[in-house]
């Protein structure tokens, strides 16, 4: 496939908890996005970016942990928020990444895949669709739930097991977000987006 068509998606695994299940999940997704041909995928661990905590004024310098991170986040044609639910809410981490960057989030896609127990990490998703909404994102309508991941481990200890729906859901979730990763590219290659 041409380099022209082909689509680069930022799988950002948004949990830095001891023990968490992210990566799991993440590497999973990031697996059947390759797969497909046309998606080139650039995962990004928050654990390993090691953001600051505390944001900068509009006066002060922007910490280099800040800046080493905007060129891939600009350089995405769309994003997938690998994202668990705590007390019914998206992880403190998350937010802070999130609100370190403006420009690089606008005018394209973003999806979710969530994890946590019986609500499957939707309580998250509905507050990280808001939020990606004010930065001009556009969140998609599909999503990848896991409610109850760790019963999606097959007997050999592999995730997730073939049966579980999240393999037929990342089809219909990956067809979405590519289409409205190149119809957003096109459209903000004809016209600048502003706000």
């Amino acid at each position: 496939m041409p380099e022209s068509h082909r689509l680069r998606v930022a799988v950002i695994i948004g949990s830095t908890r001891n023990g968490r299940f992210g990566p799991t999940v993440a590497r999973w997704f990031s697996a059947r996005a390759v797969r497909r041909g046309d998606l080139d995928v650039d995962l990004i661990d928050l654990a390993e970016t090691r953001l600051p905590e505390t944001l900068t004024d509009q006066d002060e310098a922007i910490p280099p942990q800040v800046r080493a991170l905007a060129p891939r986040l600009a350089a995405a044609d769309a994003f997938v928020i690998v994202t668990p639910e705590y007390n019914q809410s998206f992880p403190a981490p998350l937010k802070t990444a999130i609100d370190w960057y403006y420009e690089e989030w606008k005018a394209k896609p973003v999806t979710f895949v969530s994890y946590g127990r019986e609500s499957g990490g939707l309580h998250a998703v509905a507050q990280l669709r808001q939020v990606f909404t004010e930065l001009h994102a556009v969140p998609i309508r599909n999503t990848i739930s896991l409610p109850c991941y760790w019963e999606l481990f097959a007997a050999d200890g592999s995730w997730p097991r073939p049966g579980a729906d999240c393999n037929s859901a990342i089809k219909t979730t990956l067809d979405q977000l590519a289409w409205w990763a190149h119809a957003l590219r096109a459209a903000r290659a004809e016209r600048p987006y502003t706000t």
